[in-house]
């Protein structure tokens, strides 16, 4: 079984589990949250089972870090949409591992009474394949949002536009190592032996 929850990526002086939004001090030790090795400049990345995290966390940790901020929802380490905010509440999403987005975002007739049923049938792989279609042909905008969002969080040697669509549309065994990797390749600093464990 794979991870679901968020990755939440954000810049403190303090370590993030430290902050009220996360439980406060003395929190450092709760099981359902494990922070990954932090990144040179204060970037830490949080890893938080589901239910921990909420849509509107995400401002508020801008808003406390003074900094931009990223969260990945992942489930099961299939898949992620990842929400980026920068401090003058400009938000930007990218999907990770495009084939299994498309899957979960392609709607059911409404008078199918089993999804098993469904996901055989020839009229489910052409409204995939239109989904896919249609999450591919976003790839270069959300591309370019990261970038505009790394640079607003003050990367110093911003990554080429082509090399982020190739990670945006490419998969990982477990999405988490795209997730570290397309932060890799913004350009934020690499923290030492960066392999997260799902």
């Amino acid at each position: 079984m794979g991870f679901s929850g968020h990755l939440v990526f954000a810049r403190s002086e303090r370590p993030l589990l430290e902050a009220p939004l996360f439980g406060g001090p003395g929190q450092g030790s709760r099981s359902d949250a494990h922070e990954w090795r932090p990144r040179p400049g204060g970037w830490q990345t949080l890893q938080l089972e589901q239910g921990i995290w909420e849509d509107e966390h995400l401002s508020v940790l801008v808003e406390r870090t003074g900094a931009p901020a990223c969260v990945a929802d992942v489930s099961d380490s299939d898949v992620a949409l990842v929400t980026g905010l920068d401090t003058r509440g400009r938000r930007r999403q990218a999907w990770l591992h495009l084939d299994i987005a498309a899957a979960l975002l392609v709607e059911e007739p409404e008078d199918m009474d089993d999804t098993s049923l469904w996901i055989t049938t020839p009229q489910f792989e052409e409204a995939l394949g239109r989904e896919r279609a249609a999450l591919d042909a976003e790839v270069p905008a959300d591309a370019e949002g990261a970038l505009l969002w790394a640079s607003a969080a003050g990367v110093q040697a911003p990554a080429q536009q082509p090399r982020i669509e190739e990670l945006l549309r490419g998969h990982e065994t477990f999405v988490e190592e795209l997730f570290d990797l397309l932060l890799d390749e913004l350009g934020f600093p690499e923290a030492a032996h960066s392999t997260p464990q799902p």
